[in-house]
């Protein structure tokens, strides 16, 4: 017995309207081949396209392409394996080295060819026989999918015969590749209508509308734009350290090297697309989205600070003038300064020196920074004497942001007091809404006593905040935060108690509270901050900006969800209140001398030469201001237009396979055995 062994060309899923019930497939065990070339027990051939078949594989054999044997049955039975049932009947009907069988299930959706371990035919000729029939068979066109097999054997083509059967021929092909065409454009228009309903935007995408294709291209024009981008930021930074030297320009090279890195990154995760190893439809498309976040983070530190030498570079142009404004605008503050105490001393008065602990030193700050632009403003006028207009650019923009600082804290004071007013009117109300609270509880029955504690507590408090709001020496907000526990409380026993409509004009007024609560606290700590950010670290930053946030977003539902709004409100209030608690502490450290972090959010390094205090947490602060906050996304610098993305060519799909896993028998050899279902 020869040694044979089988490709599993595919298994077909055939679908009945009538279903197995109705009328149920033949099973056919190994058959017997007709005299021809093609066996139909299945019925599926005319009697036309079975002599067209004979026909061509008659050719194919006669041109010395090989000999071709095809069967249609209902079904493979004893075995039921299409593989072990293919062997078998080639291995029964006595095929030989060079000669293939094809055995097609047609209700079954089966398909295999046997094909002997020392055929003539290639691994990969016998793989090409396999896809040029798999377009047929899927389209039920059974003639068309044996002549595409036939057509595909080594040095085969439409027209292999002459005379009238080669016309006939190419008919059947021309008609099976007309069918082909419909059938694959009607599966990919219902394919593009079946995506169209089933993609649902992802709301963590940020790109849902974008697909993968456009995507990569975005990232690739997105790589190529930052490339650039930095490249011109490195010209820029080579001529801004020539002209205003290494100490002013450290934080522009700093921001430089580290829009660099985020480049680095996003060409390192482009790499990762481009390489060998494969990466799923998902891997593709998080890190194309990936590569355009970071180019954009780079642009947007670019953005931010290439402003500032703009502003420059229109001060040395204009250096005497703009030295004259910023004499004439420190003048102004040394007056406006000269009320700070008596103000500060009125507030005393009134409030507890824990009320006013974030504005108490506020006079003697402004003071340093009024020092500092004096000290600036004479580097100023000895370089415009000289000539040296760019170097006295520097000197009156520091001038200038330490002025602006001395204005900030001389208007926190105000500021504060302003605050202070409104949070106690803020307690006032809410002690009318308690009030009311106590009044509701009283009118509910509370068989099992559980109202009376409360009401107890909220009346003790109630009075206890009156008293405090009456003293000399008060401190409001923690009157209002006093106010505010028990409030949740008694809320808490009430709430089931409430109409709709009242709680909502409740929450309504509680939520004014809280706003008001929130942006006061953070209007103190940002005062606090942005006077004294050469000694304060991320912590604090991080906490006031997300307090702003949930500000902004409480401002945002306010109209449509008062509950979320109220959310928000108080978590803003917490945010800044643990923002503010931690910039006191990292300006008590560095007072007493125990931070050693440079001069602040990275100023460290050639500033020490401007003096002790001013040469730390004040000029840190400042220069910072200078680069960090100048700008963002708007003109001049952004990214230059650069030319389009070109892939590295390297391609890692490889053909797709309708195979699945097949089997052979202990007795098959070859290695070429592989089948499955499509």
């Amino acid at each position: 017995m020869r040694t044979r062994f089988t490709v599993v060309l595919g298994l077909i899923v055939a679908m009945f309207a009538s279903g197995w019930a109705a009328s149920a497939a033949f099973a056919a065990p190994p058959v017997t081949l007709d005299s021809g070339f093609v066996t139909d027990e299945a019925g599926v051939l005319s009697s036309n396209e079975l002599e067209a078949l004979n026909s061509r594989l008659t050719a194919l054999a006669e041109a010395n392409g090989g000999d071709l044997y095809v069967v249609f049955v209902d079904e493979f039975s004893d075995p039921s394996d299409s593989v072990a049932w293919t062997d078998r009947t080639a291995v029964d009907n006595g095929l030989a080295v060079d000669q293939y069988l094809i055995a097609v299930a047609v209700d079954a959706g089966q398909y295999a060819i046997s094909a002997d371990a020392n055929g003539p035919l290639s691994d990969g000729e016998v793989d090409r026989v396999v896809q040029a029939m798999e377009n047929g068979l899927r389209a039920g066109d059974w003639d068309g999918a044996v002549i595409a097999a036939a057509d595909a054997f080594p040095g085969q083509g439409a027209s292999v015969d002459g005379g009238g059967i080669v016309w006939i021929v190419v008919i059947l092909v021309a008609i099976a590749a007309v069918i082909l065409i419909i059938v694959l454009a009607v599966r990919s228009r219902n394919k593009k209508k079946r995506g169209a309903v089933a993609t649902i935007p992802d709301p963590d995408d940020p790109y849902s509308s974008v697909n993968d294709e456009e995507l990569e291209k975005q990232a690739g024009t997105a790589l190529v734009q930052a490339d650039d981008a930095i490249t011109s930021s490195r010209q820029e930074l080579g001529f801004a350290v020539a002209q205003y030297g290494d100490d002013s320009t450290q934080e522009f090279t700093h921001v430089v090297e580290s829009a660099h890195a985020k480049v680095a990154e996003a060409f390192s995760l482009k790499q990762k697309i481009d390489d060998e190893v494969p990466d799923t439809v998902e891997q593709r498309r998080a890190w194309h989205i990936q590569i355009i976040q970071l180019c954009d983070e780079a642009d947007d530190l670019l953005n931010e600070n290439i402003e500032a030498f703009e502003e420059l570079r229109k001060l040395e142009a204009e250096a005497p003038q703009a030295l004259e404004r910023i004499k004439a605008r420190r003048a102004t503050a040394e007056q406006t300064l000269a009320t700070v105490e008596p103000a500060l001393a009125a507030l005393g008065q009134t409030y507890d020196g824990a009320a006013l602990a974030t504005v108490r030193d506020n006079s003697y700050q402004a003071q340093q920074r009024l020092a500092l632009a004096d000290s600036e403003i004479a580097e100023a006028g000895a370089a415009i004497a000289a000539n040296k207009n760019g170097e006295a650019a520097f000197s009156i923009r520091t001038a200038e942001e330490a002025v602006e600082q001395s204005e900030h804290l001389i208007d926190a004071v105000t500021t504060l007091g302003s605050n202070l007013t409104a949070v106690e009117d803020q307690a006032r109300a809410m002690i009318t809404d308690l009030e009311a609270d106590i009044a509701a509880a009283g009118a509910m029955p509370d068989a099992q006593g559980q109202l009376a504690p409360i009401v107890a507590r909220t009346r003790s408090n109630i009075d206890a905040a009156q008293t405090a709001l009456q003293g000399t020496s008060r401190n409001p907000q923690q009157v209002l935060d006093a106010l505010g526990a028990v409030n949740t409380e008694i809320d808490g026993a009430l709430g089931h108690a409430r109409e709709t409509s009242e709680q909502a004009q409740r929450t309504a007024r509680m939520l004014e509270q809280r706003l008001t609560q929130a942006q006061a606290q953070i209007a103190t700590t940002n005062d606090f901050i942005s006077t004294r950010r050469g000694a304060i670290g991320a912590m604090a930053r991080t906490r006031l900006s997300e307090a702003n946030s949930a500000y902004a977003e409480a401002i945002a539902a306010q109209g449509a969800d008062p509950v979320l709004a109220l959310d928000r409100a108080t978590r803003a209030y917490s945010l800044a209140s643990e923002a503010l608690a931690s910039a006191r502490s990292e300006v008590d450290t560095f007072n007493t001398g125990g931070w050693s972090g440079g001069l602040g959010g990275g100023y460290g390094g050639g500033y020490n030469n401007r003096g002790s205090d001013l040469g730390g947490a004040i000029l840190g602060g400042i220069l910072g201001g200078l680069f960090s906050g100048g700008g963002g996304g708007g003109g001049g610098g952004g990214w230059s237009s650069g030319g389009g993305w070109r892939s590295s060519g390297s391609s890692r799909s490889s053909r797709p396979s309708s195979f699945g896993g097949g089997s052979r028998s202990s007795s098959r050899s070859g290695g070429r055995s592989r089948g499955g279902r499509f």
